[in-house]
């Protein structure tokens, strides 16, 4: 099993399938620090995993898939750490999972509430069971959505539904969160891995490289990673011609390159 750092964020692998999970399962699933830091991580070795063609993040047990932010952990902090620390690594850490290659689907075993559906915002997709529940209870507490709660989940989700999560306190069931958008599939009770392993294996049967720049494409129509978005493809329609092989030769040989 790759090392992410914390034992509490596993990552595992079936075959072309890599599954991270959230296992914490005594705290809800909470993120500390140091989870946050593990979870970007993880998402690098997911990327750097060539024969990887799709991730799912999960959380342990049936009760949370992820608390979010560990209060007894940021709330600790001094206003400075939590702004330029806990708040920026967290967005690393998310902004990673939202940009992998591959699809990103989020098993959701339990409630989604927080930081946890910010974490779900950066799934392509999100599978949920029958007694999960949704919500943006920030405001309530004195604290706003920091963790792309006003950005991401805006454009995943549509603002006015967002809206009714971070201002007016709704939490929603996983019906409601299917006919929001929320979520693209309800599963059976207990039955939210298996299901997302079911998508897994269809999105696995698809071109990767027209797969991971499709995903790339969308993300940039959404505003996520645009600057890399356009670099990325057109990098590679220059490495595909011959104007690379042109220069490369002529560096290696120390001298000027001939362009046709």
């Amino acid at each position: 099993m790759p090392d992410t750092g914390d034992t509490r964020i596993k990552l595992g692998l079936e075959d072309n399938l890599a599954i991270i999970t959230i296992a914490r399962p005594e705290k809800l699933n909470a993120l500390d620090y140091e989870m946050v830091q593990a979870l970007e991580r993880a998402a690098h070795l997911v990327d750097a995993m060539d024969a990887v063609r799709c991730c799912i993040i999960t959380g342990e047990g049936e009760k949370s898939f992820c608390a979010g932010g560990d209060i007894e952990a940021w709330s600790k902090w001094s206003p400075e750490n939590f702004g330029l620390a806990w708040v920026r690594h967290g967005h690393r850490a998310f902004d990673a999972l939202a940009r992998l290659r591959v699809p990103l689907i989020a098993a959701l075993n339990g409630h989604t509430l927080g930081g946890g559906l910010e974490l779900a915002a950066c799934a392509d997709f999100r599978v949920a069971e029958p007694p999960v529940k949704f919500g943006l209870p920030e405001t309530g507490l004195g604290i706003i959505p920091g963790w792309s709660g006003t950005q991401r989940a805006v454009r995943r989700f549509g603002p006015q539904t967002v809206r009714r999560m971070a201002l007016l306190g709704e939490v929603f069931t996983a019906g409601e969160a299917l006919g929001l958008g929320i979520v693209d599939a309800v599963a059976a009770k207990g039955e939210s891995l298996a299901a997302a392993k079911h998508m897994a294996a269809k999105l696995a049967l698809r071109g990767p490289l027209a797969t991971a720049i499709t995903k790339m494409l969308i993300n940039a129509a959404e505003g996520e990673d645009v600057e890399r978005a356009l670099e990325a493809l057109a990098g590679l329609a220059v490495a595909d011609g011959n104007e690379l092989k042109t220069g490369v030769a002529a560096f290696r040989e120390k001298r000027k390159p001939e362009f046709k």
